[in-house]
């Protein structure tokens, strides 16, 4: 694979991260947002979302590293 292939493959990788992050962030986030008998939770949009996004991307990205150096690790010595 070529240097723009595997950067391409990074990229990608850290963007479907961040989808799955949001995605779990947004699971039932409506009654974090609004506790019982309280006022909003603002900490959901400024602490909860940001951490859930970059855990994401974070764990794409070691997952997608741990793949290559497997796959490199694998491959037939010359």
């Amino acid at each position: 694979m070529g240097q723009r292939a595997q950067a391409a493959a990074g990229c990608l990788t850290a963007t479907a991260g961040a989808g799955v992050g949001l995605a779990v962030w947004a699971v039932d986030v409506r009654s974090r947002f609004v506790r019982f008998e309280q006022g909003p939770d603002w900490s959901v949009l400024y602490a909860e979302l940001p951490l859930m996004v970059l855990g994401g991307v974070a764990a794409s990205l070691a997952v997608w590293a741990v793949l290559r150096s497997l796959r490199r690790s694998l491959r037939p010595r010359r």
